[in-house]
Order: structure tokens, then sequence, then C-alpha cells
């Protein structure tokens, strides 16, 4: 629970982002499912489920090609808030690195020293080192968490009732009190008899 209530999570001018793949989600079509979130002040701003376009031949693999798509959204949320911020003469939000949280301790060594494990790989070099330029440049930086803590877990696969309940507080989603649920229930059946 503490990783939901950290400085960089809480502070409404920085954006944190998760990224996870669910490696052969779909083992009929061979494809894994990426998995990405931004939250902004503990709040969902942007999230992608989807099915990847290249089949992946290990885990790490499809680490890399959901890192890339998280990448991508990073630069471009960058953007939007650099451009609103600058619009409205407020200093920028942009000067340090956005936190990018991945579960995957092989993937991030590896983007950390700039290589690929493995020779079949040529197909994602240029994924995987746009990755790793991002975070050379300052732009992102690749931070190793729990799988229990990646609240991209959410989107790409099903998860046990706890997981997902200690997941979803972070991307800012609550539950209705139960009064007023009840309330809402026994207000739309006095309609009804009305």
């Amino acid at each position: 629970m503490g990783l939901f209530y950290s400085s960089e999570s809480t502070n409404a001018q920085s954006i944190v982002g998760y990224a996870d793949a669910g490696y052969l989600s779909d083992p009929h079509q061979g494809r894994s499912q990426t998995g990405y979130v931004f939250t902004c002040g503990g709040t969902a701003i942007s999230w992608r489920s989807t099915k990847q376009t290249l089949v992946a031949t290990s885990s790490n693999h499809s680490e890399i090609l959901a890192l890339h798509e998280a990448s991508r959204e990073c630069v471009w949320l960058r953007s939007v808030i650099h451009h609103i911020r600058s619009t409205c003469a407020l200093p920028s939000a942009t000067d340090t690195p956005t936190i990018l949280n991945e579960d995957n301790a092989a993937y991030i060594a590896q983007i950390t020293g700039g290589y690929i494990k493995g020779d079949r790989t040529k197909h994602i070099s240029p994924k995987f080192f746009y990755t790793h330029e991002l975070q050379k440049s300052q732009g992102i930086k690749v931070r190793q968490i729990r799988s229990s803590d990646n609240l991209a877990d959410l989107f790409t696969k099903s998860l046990p009732k706890c997981t997902f309940q200690n997941l979803v507080p972070g991307i800012g989603l609550r539950q209705l009190c139960k009064q007023l649920s009840w309330s809402m229930q026994n207000q739309g059946e006095h309609s009804r008899v009305l």
C-alpha cells in the first residue's frame, strides 16, 4: 500500500507510469498482451490494454514490446503537459524523468546496460533501443517494482480477487459506500411504485 502513497504518485504535477506484459495470453495465436497505465495525483489519466502485433519469443521480449508502447505514450503525455503548462505560463514539470515502473528485473538490467540478450531479437532491437535512448536522455527512468505492486497487471491478465482489490485504488477507482448504493437502489424501487 505504501506504493500508492509515495511522493511520486501524490504529486499532482508528476505522472507515473506502469507497464507490463502478459506473455502468451493468447496461446492460439502466440500473442502476448501489452498493458500500461499512467497516473497523476493517484488517478489514472491514460491506459491501454492490447494484444501485441509481434509474436514474442520469450516473456522478456514481450516486456520489451510493452515498455516500448508505454514509452511512446509517456513521450506524448510529457509533450501535452509541457504544452499546457507553457501556454498557462506555469513552470515546466518535465524537467525530471518520468518514472516507468516495470516488474521484470532481467529487462531492467538490459535496458540500463543497453544490450539485448539473445540472437533472435533483431525485430525487437528498434523498440528496445528507443526506450533505452529515452532513459539515457533522462526522459524516462525505468524502475523495478514488485509484481504485486504493478498497476499494469490490471490490464494484462486476470488476477486473484485480493490482488485486484489491492491494485484498483492505485488507479483512482473507489467503491461507493454501501449505504449510498442501497439508498439509490431504494429510490429506484420507490419511483417504480409511484
